[in-house]
């Protein structure tokens, strides 16, 4: 259901906002057999590039929910950053410090942050969506809710009412869904100086570089434009003097690129995309409220530096996404839910700080900006009883490896947990949402022992023999059975 198509009762789940966070989402619950339904306001899904960069982490997420390739064919690597001053290039600048990003990507596929503009993450996620039979409607305001024992009403602006067991709130900064629950956010200005994007079609630039203009001491701010992998657009980046009032029309773009660069105005010949915002960073005070949930933007606004909204957006769908569907599909207790705000929000706290120190140049892209060293050691889902634990814990990432010539993100791939037995016995399991990896002899990084991987790819139990294994899965609805 897409376009104009009528709203017409309800879901298991329903999402507000088609962006990456929705989106995703509802790839993970239309995979998982749970009835969803994401509604938005705009007639069509977002066109511009804003959040542009995929890094390491959300690349494996993407990799799981069947889009990989996809994001792959549409993308590219980051150019190298080129210094102009007075219409010379004067010299190189690398966005991100190449080697700690491969260092920290250790076992990972994915080295390095993709380019793909935002626009087409979510044509390529929309597509994926409608593959596996899910729903979007557009044109759908929503205006207000209520809750109650069993479920959440929907109010659209239409006069019409949708009736879900769970609402999503991934409906962005100025969330209508978070205000009508009445969540405030915490947060401060990163910059008061106003920032124009603009997604524009250039002559008389190369494509190999991303090019960078330093502000010239009269009072102006840089100037960027960076050539968007997978298309023929370039991303214009602007900053103004505090209390600008910014022209996002064509005529204004090509004004502030001649003035700050060697380009003629004539050389933007299209405007397909520009908005104009002020840096920020603000946090929810909660993610949950009864059976309403905050993810993505909704939940926390960042600064766009560092490239971390849009991925935390995505890793939040990614967490809440199995979790509704082994509650609504596979009898785990509601009570899991509430391990979404547990684990979410203290990492969105994290990365808002990083996107902040990269904005304000006190930290540099790299180790801490590609998300791979995340996870939830202190969450009520981790469970380590081993004596003695290696290299991997429990609430960890689980690392890739191959084990008995199986790839583990092959194996970790799709809706079901694993158990990984390495150099120790597995016990027979009677549950079809578990998939059981025995390897002959203790695994790096792992070391020996039992490792029960949670779908979103993190160990959630781990075990030098399968004492406790029952009871850990049986809280969660696995039931194992031992024979």
């Amino acid at each position: 259901m897409s376009g104009t198509d009528a709203v017409t009762g309800g879901a298991d789940v329903v999402i507000v906002g088609a962006g990456p966070t929705g989106l995703a989402l509802g790839v993970d619950l239309a995979r998982r057999g749970v009835d969803a339904l994401v509604v938005e306001k705009a007639d069509g899904l977002f066109p511009g590039s804003r959040g542009k960069g995929i890094q390491p982490r959300t690349m494996e997420v993407l990799e799981d929910l069947g889009v990989l390739d996809a994001v792959l064919a549409s993308g590219g690597r980051y150019p190298v950053g080129m210094i102009w001053q007075d219409g010379r290039q004067v010299g190189e600048h690398r966005m991100f410090d190449a080697d700690e990003v491969k260092e920290a990507a250790g076992d990972s596929a994915f080295t390095e942050p993709w380019m793909v503009p935002q626009w087409r993450t979510q044509e390529i996620l929309f597509e994926r969506l409608r593959e596996l039979g899910g729903r979007v409607v557009f044109g759908r305001e929503v205006v207000g809710l209520d809750q109650d024992e069993d479920g959440v009403t929907v109010r659209l602006a239409s006069g019409a009412g949708l009736r879900a067991r769970y609402l999503v709130a991934a409906d962005g900064g100025r969330s209508v869904v978070r205000r009508a629950l009445g969540i405030g956010m915490t947060g401060e200005t990163v910059d008061p100086n106003p920032v124009l994007v603009s997604d524009v079609r250039i002559t008389g630039l190369d494509r190999d570089n991303w090019h960078v203009f330093p502000p010239s001491g009269d009072g102006d701010g840089y100037l960027a434009i960076c050539p968007l992998a997978g298309t023929e657009d370039f991303q214009l980046v602007a900053q103004f003097p505090e209390g600008t009032d910014v022209d996002v029309s064509l005529d204004g773009i090509r004004k502030v690129a001649a003035a700050r660069s060697h380009l003629a105005p004539e050389d933007i010949t299209e405007v397909r995309w520009a908005s104009d915002f002020r840096p920020r960073a603000a946090l929810a005070d909660r993610f949950r409220s009864g059976r309403v949930f905050l993810a993505g933007d909704a939940a926390h606004v960042h600064s766009p530096a560092g490239g971390q909204g849009l991925n935390t957006s995505v890793q939040d769908a990614y967490n809440l996404g199995w979790k509704l569907g082994a509650v609504l599909r596979e009898g785990a207790p509601a009570a899991l839910l509430d391990t979404y705000e547990e684990e979410r929000r203290p990492i969105a706290a994290q990365m808002l700080g990083i996107s902040t120190g990269v904005h304000r140049g006190e930290i540099r892209r790299g180790a801490a900006t590609v998300q791979l060293g995340l996870g939830y050691r202190d969450s009520a889902l981790t469970e380590d009883t081993r004596t003695a634990p290696g290299q991997v814990h429990a609430g960890d990432r689980a690392p890739d490896a191959t084990v008995a010539d199986v790839r583990l993100f092959d194996a970790f791939r799709g809706p079901h947990w694993t158990l990984l037995a390495l150099g120790t016995r597995a016990p027979a399991l009677d549950v079809d949402s578990v998939r059981v990896v025995s390897g002959p002899a203790a695994q790096e990084p792992y070391g020996t022992g039992l490792f029960l991987v949670r779908p979103d790819g993190y160990v959630g139990w781990a075990g030098d023999s399968a004492a406790g294994l029952g009871e850990y899965a049986g809280r969660l609805g696995l039931v194992p059975e031992s024979r």
